[in-house]
C-alpha cells in the first residue's frame, strides 16, 4: 500500500478523507493543497498560473510507500507517513539541503495534528496548521500592524483588516525563503518560540505556497511573479500631494490651489475629502457646495494639478441609490438583525465589491458623476471595510460569507475602480486606498495606514509599516504626514512633530500631507442640516514662517528626486521591488541590518534615518559595511560597519547617500 501518487506533475498523499497536493508554482516554488473528503477545488484567490518553470528543474520521486519527494529549482520538499497513525510530515529545504520550514510531528503519542480539521455547521472546517518553530528565524511582513516591531518573530496576529491594520499574510524570513498564506480567512497567525501556528476560522482547505531564494531580493521578486507587480506610476505621482479633512467646498479648493500656484510651490494633487455628497452612497458632488465641479477640475488641470475625490463604500438607507442596489442585491448583507453596518451621520450598509454586478454599477455612477469631469483619481477609503463592529461571521458578501473570504474585500474594492477606468481608457492609473490584501499591487493599490495618531510613537509605527508593507508587494505606500487624529495647529510641539514626519514623507513612496487639524468648524447646510465639520487649516503656510520654510524646502527636494523617484516606480512595476525597503533588502550580509527598524533604504542609494522622538536633534546612524556613504547635508564621507551620532537640527533630517549617488543632494538637506 502507497500513501504517494503522482498526477500531472502533482505529489498527492492520500490518507483517511485527507488529500494533500504539491505542486510546482513559479520558480523555485512550490502551492500546496489540502481537502477533507473532497478532491482540490480549483482557483487561485490571488495566485496567479505560474510561468517561469522549466520541466528539467521539476524532479518528483515515490521513494517507497512511506517516502516521496517533489523538487523545483532550488526548493524541495520531502514527505514522511510516520509509524504512529499514518498522519503525513512535510519538511522543506533548499539546494543547500537546509532546512527551512517543517511541520511539527504528531509525537507519537500526543496525537498531534499538523493540519487539524474541525468540522463547522456551515461545511467548512476550523483550518489550524501548525509548524516546526527556529527560534533564531527573523520574520518580517505580513501587512501593515499598528505596532513598532520589525522583525514578527514571537507575535500574534490577527488575520483580519481593520481600520490601520491591512492583513496581507506574506512574510520572507531570514533563513531565505517566502511564504503565502494562501486563504483570504478571518484568522489568527502566531509566531511562536515552540511552534507556528496558523489558524482560518472558516475554510474548505488548506492553502499556500513556499518560495526559496538566496537574497530578500530573489524572494520578492519570485512572489511578485506569482502575485502580481503595480502598474507604472504615472507622473503626478511622484510630486507633493495637498490634502485637509476636509475641504468642504468649491472656494476652498481652488483658492488653495491658486495660493500654491502664486508662491511657485510644486505641487502634482490636490484631495477632496469624504462628505462632499449630501448622503453616502450618492457617488457625486453635493451641488450646495460644489456648483461647478467641472469648471473646477478643468482650472485644476490648466494649472497641472489632478483632483482626487473621496469614494466612501457605505451606502446610506436614505442615499438615492440605496433601494435600487437592495433590490439589485448589491450590498453586503447582515446575517442576523437589521442591516446596519456601520452608523455615521444616518444608517449604512456596505456595498459588495466582491459582486461582479456591484462593480460595474457603482463605476458607472462614478464614471459620470466624477470620470467624465475629468478626475483621474479616488481616495477608496472605508476599505476594510470599517465595520462598527469588528464581528466579521455577523456578515456576508458575494463571494461567500465574511469569516470564509472577508479579506479580500480591500483588494475587490481596487479592482473596480482599476477596471473601471482601464475600460474608459485611462493608461495610468493609482488609486489611494484604506486597506489591501495580496495582489492590490496589480490593481494600483496606494495603500495609507489609516487614522492614526499624531504622535512620536505612532510616526515610528508607521516606519515598519511602511518596510512590511513593502516586502508584501505593495511598493505604492504613504501614510498622513503629522498623524490623523490629535493635531492642533497652534501647538508648537504638534508643529515640530509635522516638520519631522514631513521630512519623513519626503522620502516616502508618495509624499502626501493629510491630517484632521484641530480646532474644527462645523458645517450646517441650507436645511439646517449638520454636515461633517472641516478641519483646520493644513496647507504648508499654516504653520509659521519657520515651518513654512522647511516644508517647502523639503518639496523642492522631493521634485529634485523626481528622475531617481520614477526610476525606483520603474523598479516596482517590473520586478516588484520596494520603494522603501529595509536594510536588509540591500545589505542581506551585514547582519546588524536585520534588526534596524528606525532607518531605511529610499531605493539603492540613500539612507533615510527618520527623527522620530521627541526634542531629538541627533541619533544613532548605522552605516552598512562594503561601501563609502556621504553625508547629504555636509558632503562628508563615511565609511560603512560602523554606528554614528549624526547631528539634526529641526531644518534637516539625517540623509546617507550610497557610494556618493544622487549627488545632487549633497547640501540640499
Amino acid at each position: 500500500m502507497s500513501f504517494f501518487e503522482i498526477t500531472n506533475d502533482c505529489l498527492i498523499f492520500r490518507y483517511d478523507g485527507e488529500l494533500v497536493m504539491l505542486m510546482p508554482w513559479g520558480k523555485d516554488s512550490l502551492r500546496v493543497r489540502s481537502s477533507i473528503l473532497s478532491e482540490i477545488k480549483e482557483g487561485e484567490i490571488a495566485l496567479q498560473k505560474p510561468q517561469d518553470i522549466l520541466e528539467n528543474d521539476i524532479k518528483i520521486t515515490i521513494i517507497d510507500e512511506r517516502h516521496a519527494m517533489i523538487r523545483n529549482g532550488h526548493i524541495m520538499a520531502e514527505l514522511f507517513v510516520q509509524e504512529w497513525g499514518n498522519s503525513l510530515q512535510i519538511t522543506y529545504r533548499n539546494q543547500k539541503n537546509e532546512i527551512l520550514l517543517r511541520e511539527i510531528a504528531n509525537g507519537g503519542a500526543l496525537m498531534k495534528k499538523a493540519r487539524k480539521y474541525k468540522a463547522l455547521p456551515s461545511g467548512n472546517f476550523r483550518l489550524t496548521v501548525t509548524f516546526e518553530s527556529n527560534p533564531e528565524e527573523k520574520i518580517y511582513g505580513m501587512g501593515g500592524y499598528q505596532q513598532e516591531i520589525l522583525n514578527l518573530k514571537g507575535c500574534n496576529l490577527e488575520l483580519a483588516h481593520r481600520n490601520s491594520q491591512v492583513s496581507i499574510p506574506f512574510y520572507i524570513s531570514n533563513l531565505g525563503y517566502g511564504f503565502l498564506w494562501h486563504n483570504a480567512s478571518i484568522g489568527e497567525v502566531h509566531f511562536g518560540l515552540n511552534t507556528t501556528e496558523w489558524i482560518a476560522e472558516a475554510s474548505q482547505g488548506m492553502d499556500y505556497w513556499i518560495t526559496v531564494g538566496e537574497t530578500p531580493k530573489q524572494i520578492e521578486e519570485q512572489y511578485a511573479a506569482c502575485t502580481g507587480t503595480a502598474p507604472m506610476m504615472p507622473e503626478y505621482g511622484l510630486g507633493f500631494w495637498q490634502c485637509k479633512l476636509r475641504y468642504y467646498n468649491q472656494e476652498q479648493v481652488l483658492s488653495v490651489a491658486r495660493e500654491y500656484k502664486k508662491r511657485q510651490i510644486p505641487i502634482d494633487v490636490i484631495v477632496i475629502d469624504y462628505y462632499h455628497w449630501k448622503r453616502c452612497g450618492d457617488f457625486c458632488f453635493d451641488k450646495e457646495y460644489f456648483q461647478e465641479p467641472e469648471a473646477m477640475v478643468k482650472e485644476l488641470h490648466d494649472m497641472g494639478i489632478e483632483t482626487m475625490v473621496s469614494i466612501w463604500p457605505q451606502v446610506d438607507w436614505r442615499s438615492e441609490n440605496y433601494e435600487e442596489m437592495k433590490q439589485q442585491g448589491l450590498l453586503v448583507k447582515s446575517n442576523a438583525g437589521i442591516d446596519v453596518q456601520m452608523t455615521f451621520h444616518g444608517n449604512n450598509v456596505f456595498m459588495d465589491a466582491t459582486n461582479p454586478r456591484t462593480r460595474k454599477y457603482v463605476w458607472e455612477k462614478c464614471k459620470k458623476n466624477y470620470a467624465d469631469l475629468g478626475i483621474n483619481l479616488f481616495w477608496l477609503d472605508e476599505a476594510e471595510p470599517e465595520f462598527t463592529t469588528y464581528d466579521y461571521d455577523m456578515y456576508r458578501y458575494y463571494a461567500g460569507s465574511v469569516a470564509e473570504i472577508g479579506n479580500i474585500y480591500p483588494r475587490e474594492y481596487s479592482r473596480l475602480f482599476f477596471e473601471g477606468q482601464q475600460a474608459n481608457g485611462q493608461k495610468e492609473i493609482v488609486n489611494l486606498v484604506r486597506c489591501a490584501w495580496v495582489g492590490s499591487q496589480k490593481y494600483g493599490a496606494l495603500v495609507w495606514s489609516g487614522d492614526i495618531w499624531s504622535s512620536y510613537e505612532d510616526f515610528r509605527k508607521q516606519i515598519c509599516v511602511g518596510l512590511h508593507m513593502g516586502l508584501c508587494g505593495i511598493p505604492w505606500w504613504t501614510t498622513d504626514i503629522g498623524g490623523f487624529h490629535g493635531g492642533d495647529i497652534h501647538n508648537k510641539d504638534f508643529i515640530t512633530l509635522l516638520l519631522r514626519w514631513f521630512q519623513f514623507g519626503t522620502f516616502c513612496p508618495v509624499m502626501r500631507l493629510h491630517g484632521l487639524r484641530m480646532p474644527g468648524k462645523p458645517i450646517i447646510n441650507q436645511a439646517g442640516e449638520e454636515r461633517e465639520w472641516t478641519g483646520a487649516d493644513n496647507e504648508v503656510w499654516s504653520y509659521g514662517e519657520e515651518a513654512y520654510n522647511i516644508m517647502v524646502k523639503f518639496i523642492h527636494i522631493r521634485e529634485k528626486m523626481r528622475d531617481y523617484t520614477r526610476m525606483l516606480m520603474k523598479q516596482a512595476h517590473e520586478k516588484g521591488t520596494p520603494v522603501m525597503r529595509t536594510m536588509f533588502y540591500e545589505f542581506p550580509q551585514d547582519k546588524t541590518c536585520w534588526d534596524l527598524k528606525d532607518q531605511y533604504m529610499y531605493g539603492s542609494d540613500i539612507l533615510v534615518a527618520p527623527i522620530c522622538y521627541e526634542k531629538a536633534e541627533s541619533r544613532k546612524v548605522y552605516l552598512p559595511e562594503g561601501t563609502v556613504w556621504i553625508n547629504a547635508r555636509d558632503g562628508k564621507a563615511y565609511k560603512g560597519n560602523t554606528w554614528y551620532e549624526v547631528s539634526a537640527p529641526m531644518d534637516t533630517i539625517p540623509i546617507f547617500l550610497r557610494e556618493g549617488h544622487q549627488e545632487y543632494l549633497i547640501y540640499e538637506i
